[in-house]
């Protein structure tokens, strides 16, 4: 699909003919090397469906820059329109995810749109996006990924932090505030004597409820901070190998109908390689763990500098009574393979009711 100019007079209105293909500024050819093809005629607005949180905006207005970018002439014709869906995930907010359904509730309402036709494409955090996504829906472009890394915000309560022993700060028998297992986990593994409480929310609320003493401490994505240019609100950044994120984490990742060709292959001229190769060793990983929604799992992909993929799992219980990491690492194009072979071995090694909960 290519966009160019302004549909002619005799067109109908609302449509876009575009008759050249565009091409991606250097800066940005990091997907597919192959010209997007040409086509004839679109209606217009295209509508993207995202949630509503600050966060999920800027990450749906990053993406739309990228594409205009890719297709400069979409800035001129009011090409896109933002659909701001309310999910389950959002609204319930006084219960963990895992007891409500899983992460794929801050999906389950914009899947149900792109479905229906009221929207075109979705954005998401990855890491938000479930493995297996509805039958006519296929992910299609994830976005350069910012940094994957957990960060421990320290409340007046806890001491200096200190990079070389990050949880040294926390007072014994500190409260942290979290709704993710996946932390919570490696919290208690490391520290058995914190006590973990659930704070849910976007970004500001978490911050507004550990200013409140709701509890000491709390981690946050350091990528929803750099983004919300809230970074330095993070006390110490925690190392992706000690605290292993979740899969997908910082990525951003771009949903449309399978049958949409022109959209997918226009999203695929502003694909990230490597956020491509990461994310499917990530997301193949937690398909070959296939836990509940109460299994903690973090999946963690990186490029090292010969060009190898590097990939870290992890699975454990809640309480960080059981704790299994392994690593291991091969090409790119084996990322797939990797994730698979990564998530059965730990699955083969651990406890079968880690998985069945």
């Amino acid at each position: 699909m290519s966009l160019a100019h302004p549909a002619s007079p005799s067109a109908a209105a609302g449509d876009f003919v575009y008759p050249q293909v565009c091409a991606a500024p250097a800066d940005l050819r990091t997907g597919s090397d192959t010209a997007v093809k040409p086509h004839t005629r679109r209606a217009l607005p295209l509508r993207v469906g995202t949630r509503g949180s600050p966060l999920a905006l800027w990450q749906t207005r990053t993406f739309l820059g990228l594409v205009t970018r890719f297709c400069p002439v979409l800035r001129n014709v009011n090409a896109f329109e933002e659909h701001v869906i309310a999910t389950s995930g959002d609204r319930i907010q006084d219960k963990r995810l895992a007891d409500i359904g899983g992460k794929g509730l801050f999906a389950k309402e914009i899947h149900e749109a792109l479905l229906d036709g009221r929207i075109d494409f979705a954005v998401h955090s990855l890491k938000d996006l479930e493995t297996e996504l509805p039958p006519g829906i296929v992910l299609a472009c994830t976005l350069k990924r910012e940094d994957a890394r957990d960060s421990l915000i320290l409340g007046p309560s806890c001491g200096k932090p200190d990079p070389a022993d990050p949880f040294g700060a926390l007072p014994a028998g500190a409260r942290i505030g979290t709704a993710s297992l996946r932390r919570q986990a490696q919290l208690l593994h490391a520290r058995p004597d914190l006590k973990v409480g659930m704070i849910r929310g976007n970004v500001g609320s978490r911050l507004a409820k550990l200013a409140a003493g709701d509890a000491d401490a709390t981690l946050l994505a350091l990528a929803g901070l750099k983004r919300l240019e809230m970074a330095d609100r993070a006390s110490v950044i925690l190392d992706a190998e000690a605290m292993v994120p979740a899969a997908g984490q910082g990525i951003v990742g771009v949903t449309v109908r399978a049958a949409d060709v022109e959209l997918h292959e226009l999203l695929a001229g502003i694909e990230d390689r490597e956020a491509r190769a990461v994310s499917r060793a990530e997301r193949a990983l937690l398909a070959a763990l296939d836990g509940s929604c109460r299994t903690p799992i973090g999946g963690h992909a990186r490029l090292l500098p010969d060009g190898q993929l590097h990939l870290t799992g992890l699975v454990a219980r809640p309480d960080g009574t059981f704790l299994l990491k392994r690593s291991l690492h091969g090409a790119v194009a084996d990322a797939e393979r990797m994730g698979l072979e990564l998530g059965d071995s730990l699955r083969a090694d651990s406890p079968a009711d880690i998985f069945f909960g």
